[in-house]
């Protein structure tokens, strides 16, 4: 099996907003640029993806966006050939007569798995999985920290471009002026976040805060505190020190940028936190809330893995503040604690991300099992 032209569908369900279809995109568009594959990508509900793809016709079944096929994954669902790798993105379950074409043409099929820094990923990484009636059997990939799982995704040129970024326009994000010293921040997080304690915690601090808010369903809670009907990217409200500026709906390119220039970003589930980790920046990471408090499982088998070798006190500080936010239970003295210790997480999240990009990038260690399989 060659390279070359080779055909890959990826199927994605929208399931919390634009997390899922953040990372098909990104990985879709990645697998065509840098490597020729021939990538459909199957969308189950286009009015979202449209939000991070203004170009896309929500009325077309089928169409190109940036050299990547966009097809509509309707109740409908109709298709016209199998593609030589089929990618399941997220347990998202492919469609039946989909599964049942592929007997006579058997692709390799793989279920791409959420990230996850748990010490099981790597057992369970490549693993087969057969199916239960039919002659298929599909692989288990799992993204990860380590060389012994899938990888983080990462375009080629991301470290790059990060690098060489020019500042971020105040005119092109509708930020007004801020005092010279503040602390710039941006926020992206779930509704339920600790955001009254988070602001009044920033508007007593002794240096100023720009906090800046991409259009999300998070401006709901922001109004809700500072006690206005509703939000509109452009619109400016302060208290004490803290100022906060609402954005528009970024695109991944601009929310990149805004990442690349921040001092601290908080960020939520998967797409984001990727994006972060990339940024070399200091980060507050909320995962998906889960029942039976799985989310800070999973937190704290991040943490446990990405804040060695940093000086204990930061890492005690940071390892504090991410356990309150991710709890819904944010302490006042936190705030002011965790700015303190920023120049040394600065650094040591500068060095994770160079160290983390010397391993292979999710997609390139799709190809090379692609390129294995057997």
């Amino acid at each position: 099996m060659t390279d070359k032209r080779q055909r890959w569908d990826i199927f994605c369900r929208i399931v919390d907003n634009y997390g899922d279809i953040g990372v098909c995109w990104r990985l879709a568009r990645q697998l065509a640029h840098e490597y020729s594959l021939d990538v459909r990508l199957w969308v189950d509900t286009l009015p979202v993806a449209q939000r991070l793809l203004p170009a896309l016709d929500t009325q077309l079944s089928e169409q190109v966006l940036d050299g990547v096929t966009i097809a509509h994954w309707s109740p409908e669902f109709q298709f016209d050939r199998i593609a030589d790798v089929v990618i399941e993105a997220f347990a998202c379950e492919l469609p039946e007569p989909y599964i049942n074409a592929m007997v006579a043409h058997a692709p390799v099929w793989i279920n791409l798995e959420y990230l996850s820094a748990e010490a099981w990923v790597e057992e369970f990484h490549l693993q087969p999985s057969p199916h239960p009636r039919l002659a298929l059997k599909k692989t288990f990939f799992f993204p990860g920290f380590t060389e012994n799982t899938g990888g983080l995704l990462r375009e080629r040129r991301l470290m790059e471009d990060r690098d060489t970024a020019p500042a971020l326009s105040t005119a092109a994000f509708s930020m007004a002026v801020t005092p010279a010293n503040a602390l710039r921040v941006s926020l992206f997080a779930y509704p339920q976040a600790s955001l009254a304690a988070l602001f009044t915690a920033m508007a007593n601090g002794d240096r100023p805060v720009a906090c800046l808010i991409p259009e999300s369903s998070l401006l709901a809670p922001v109004s809700q505190f500072f006690g206005t009907e509703k939000l509109l990217p452009g619109d400016h409200y302060s208290q004490g020190t803290l100022s906060i500026h609402i954005l528009p709906f970024l695109s991944q390119a601009q929310y990149d940028q805004l990442l690349w220039s921040c001092d601290l970003n908080f960020v939520r589930g998967e797409d984001s936190w990727i994006r972060a980790i990339w940024a070399g920046r200091p980060f507050i990471w909320q995962p998906y809330i889960q029942s039976e408090d799985t989310h800070l499982v999973k937190l704290e088998a991040f943490l446990q893995r990405y804040l060695p070798p940093l000086q204990t006190e930061a890492a005690d500080v940071w390892r504090s503040f991410h356990r309150q936010w991710a709890q819904l239970q944010l302490a006042a003295e936190s705030w002011p604690q965790l700015v303190h210790a920023l120049p040394a997480i600065q650094q040591h999240a500068k060095q994770q991300s160079q160290a983390l990009a010397a391993q292979d990038d999710l997609a390139a260690k799709l190809v090379i099992f692609v390129r294995n399989f057997q």
